[in-house]
This record gives structure tokens, C-alpha cells and sequence, in this order.
């Protein structure tokens, strides 16, 4: 079926960068028409917001940037034009005033992503935006046309600007399944192959120790890896490690798996305490506690940090029992985990790769596909849980439909 009108502005895709793109199209008098393969909107924004929805951060705005890493420059345009402070004005906008947590990280009051949703929809409808669900994107027709499979059977509806915001590849089951790389390709758009990011990592655990500990926290640590470190947490699971922590070396890490097959992840168990000090507190008799007590009250150490030091002399060869206090204290903060393998993408928080920025003009458009915009994870950049993510994807939805209204000769008014 193909629909007659010509709408200003078709936004695919209907998370966090596709509506902010459909919002700034809008607010710039733009008839805008939202489309999404799913039955309802933000799937993974909703997930997103289920444990307190981190929504961006507090530091300085070139710290921020910073996070980007190779991408900070080119994704630096659409920050500034729409940074952090920004970002949560327009929440509280929405009546849902956020606030800045120990860790600088920015949470709305609510601490839930549902409430600040449906004040966004409520107002999108009211700018007149329309929403069409269950509309799964299939690429263009000969005549431009963009092509959607439907409840109702195949669409081609003709827009004189397209917004692509559909994701990456990760929780595909939410709606953002990398469909998009074939079809762009074919078109002859540069894409970085897409990769896990804030992802866990797969380790040979003997089977003893995986039974044991899977689930196991391990709390206040230090994890490094090609010289960077970070403070934080883990989770040992049935097939490797995950965690906050990891995933900040994530990116590093990935990457050396990728050219080498695997790496090694150095994990102190009690950073706070040097050398000297754990020495003097494994030089005290032991009597007749076991070894794990002895550890646990000694050294501080929690039931898996104990397993994993055990796992980690068994695969040296080594009896941790015999170890002298000084060996067995330099083991305490430099654990050698070997990691074998990456999480799925699928089971990963978010997404590397994507469309190549060298593809784009200034505007967001694709230079290949003009009148053609893409916005999102979906662009070829990553960066670490934190806030960091969302306001990426923020910022450059605002600049796709600047991008729109630029191209329909319209001005913004954000």
C-alpha cells in the first residue's frame, strides 16, 4: 500500500535520539510522523530507567567530551549545541527535575525512565507529531519511497527528509537489531562493523569455582588493564566476569581480544591496603582457622575474592596455602584473570561501530542519501556507562532534526 501525502519529516526509529529528533523537527513547524518496529516506544530506554535512569553527568563539559574518546571531535557540535545542563532543563521542562548523585552521575527525582517518557509523548502528540507503531523499516523503493513492513502488510510512504535512529545492535529484542547495516551498505554508506561495548567478558573458571560463585560480587576493588585502572565492582558469573568496572576497561579490553585472543585483567581485592600492610596482617599465626577464614579475617577478603585467589595460584601451579605472606600479598591486588572471550553483543549495554562519520556533512545528512539523517547509537562512536550514552543520543537526535528542518529550508527553535 502506499500512502498519497508527502510527510515533512519521517523519524525511524522511536528511542531517545529519534524523539528528540521528531521534537526539535516540531518545534521548527515541521510535520514529523515517528515510526517504530515495535508495539510501543523506548524500549531500551524504559529498561534503561528500571534500576534509576542515569540520564547524564555532571562534570565539566570537556570531561564529558573526553568520554568519546577518537569520536569526541566529531561528536563535540552536537554536545555543545545540546550539552548536560541542557539536557536536564528540558526534563524538568517535562516536570521531572533530576538531580546529581555521590558519583556525579544525573538522575531524575523519580529515579524511573516511565514517568519522564510518557510527559514526552504527551507533548510530542500535542506538537502534533504522530506515532506509527509496528512499522518495521525495509529500505527504499525505486522511487525513494521508504518501505515498511506492516501489521497491515508492506508500506511506502514518501517523506522529503528521513531521521535513521535505530540503534545498534545490542538487547536486539527491544527493537535495535542492526538491520540497518545492510541496507546502508548496499547503498554504499562506510560502517565500522558493529561490536559489543559495556560489555562482559567470558573466562575458563574451573568448574568448582563457577558452581561456587557465579552471581558473587566483588566489591570495592581495582581492575587493570593496559595501563588503566579502575575502582569499582564486578560480578563473577557462570562463564566470566561483568560489571560495572569491567565495563569501563571494556572497550580496551575488546580490543586486545580481537587482535590477540585474549587478555589479562590484574584485579587488586583490597587496593586500599599496600603491600607492607597486607604482609604484616598474613604474618600473624594462623592457628587452627582454616584458610579461608584466616584470609576473610585477616585480609578482608569476601568468600569469591578467596575462590579467586585460589583459582589464580592453582593455574600457576601454585599452593596458596603454602605461599609466604609478601607472595601471597602481592596476589591479594595483582589476581591475573585471563579473559578467553566477549559477552555477546546481544547481552551487551551498548553498541560499537556504526556508520562512518566521514559519511556525513555538517548537517547530519548523509552525503550519499541526500535529505537522509542519522542520529543515535547507530554513528560509529562509544562510551562508558555514566550518563555518557543518553546524552550522545540526545544531543545528536537535536542535531538530525536541525539537520531536517535545515534541509525543508526551516529554521530550529532550540
Amino acid at each position: 500500500m502506499t500512502d498519497a501525502s508527502t510527510i515533512d519529516v519521517a523519524v525511524i526509529g522511536a528511542g531517545p535520539a529519534g524523539l528528540m529528533a521528531a521534537e526539535v523537527a516540531a518545534q521548527g513547524g515541521a510535520r514529523v510522523t515517528v515510526f517504530d518496529g515495535m508495539s510501543s516506544a523506548a524500549r531500551k530506554f524504559l529498561l534503561a530507567g528500571r534500576g534509576g535512569l542515569n540520564l547524564t553527568h555532571s562534570e565539566p563539559l570537556a570531561d564529558v567530551l573526553a568520554r568519546y574518546g577518537a569520536a569526541q571531535q566529531r561528536l563535540r557540535p552536537a554536545i555543545e549545541a545540546f550539552p548536560p545542563d541542557a539536557l536536564r532543563a528540558w526534563a524538568e521542562e517535562l516536570g521531572q527535575p533530576t538531580f546529581v548523585g555521590s558519583s556525579g552521575r544525573v538522575f531524575p527525582v523519580a529515579m524511573k525512565a516511565s514517568p519522564l517518557l510518557r510527559a514526552w509523548l504527551r507533548r510530542l502528540d500535542a506538537q502534533g507529531v504522530q506515532l506509527k507503531l509496528r512499522h518495521r523499516w525495509t529500505g527504499w523503493d525505486d522511487h525513494g519511497r521508504l518501505l515498511f513492513d506492516t501489521f497491515d502488510g508492506p508500506r511506502a510512504i514518501a517523506a522529503r527528509a528521513t531521521v535513521l535512529a535505530l540503534g545498534g545492535a545490542s538487547w536486539p529484542k527491544l527493537g535495535s537489531d542492526g538491520g540497518f547495516v545492510d541496507l546502508l551498505a548496499a547503498k554504499g554508506i562506510a560502517i565500522a562493523p558493529l561490536k559489543p561495548a559495556n560489555c562482559g567478558f567470558t573466562v575458563d573458571w574451573s568448574e568448582l569455582f563457577a558452581e561456587k560463585y557465579q552471581g558473587a560480587p566483588l566489591k570495592n576493588i581495582a581492575l587493570s588493564c593496559g595501563g588503566r585502572a579502575i575502582r569499582g565492582e564486578a560480578i563473577v558469573t557462570k562463564t566470566g566476569l561483568e560489571g560495572g568496572a569491567v565495563y569501563a576497561l571494556s572497550a580496551g579490553l575488546r580490543d586486545a581480544i580481537l587482535a590477540d585472543g585474549e587478555a589479562t585483567l590484574m584485579i587488586a581485592l583490597r587496593p586500599d591496603l599496600s603491600a607492607d600492610e597486607l604482609t604484616s596482617r598474613l604474618t600473624k599465626p594462623k592457628g587452627k582457622q582454616s584458610l579461608s577464614t584466616f584470609l576473610r579475617k585477616a585480609a578482608g577478603l569476601p568468600p569469591a575474592g578467596i575462590g579467586l585467589l585460589q583459582e589464580a595460584a592453582h593455574r600457576q601451579g601454585l599452593s596458596l596455602a603454602s605461599l609466604p605472606p609478601a607472595e601471597c600479598a602481592a596476589l591479594i591486588n595483582a589476581v591475573p584473570v585471563r579473559l578467553t572471550g566477549i559477552a555477546p553483543i546481544a547481552r551487551a549495554i551498548s553498541t560499537a561501530g556504526g556508520i562512518a562519520f566521514a559519511e556525513f556533512d555538517d548537517t547530519s545528512m548523509l552525503r550519499k542519501l541526500p535529505g537522509v539523517f542519522a542520529a543515535g547509537e547507530m554513528l560509529d562512536w562509544e562510551a562508558p556507562t555514566g550518563g555518557y550514552l543518553l546524552t550522545a543520543c540526545f544531543a545528536t537526535g537535536a542535531a538530525a532534526g536541525r539537520g531536517a528542518l535545515a534541509w525543508l529550508g526551516r529554521k530550529s527553535t532550540d
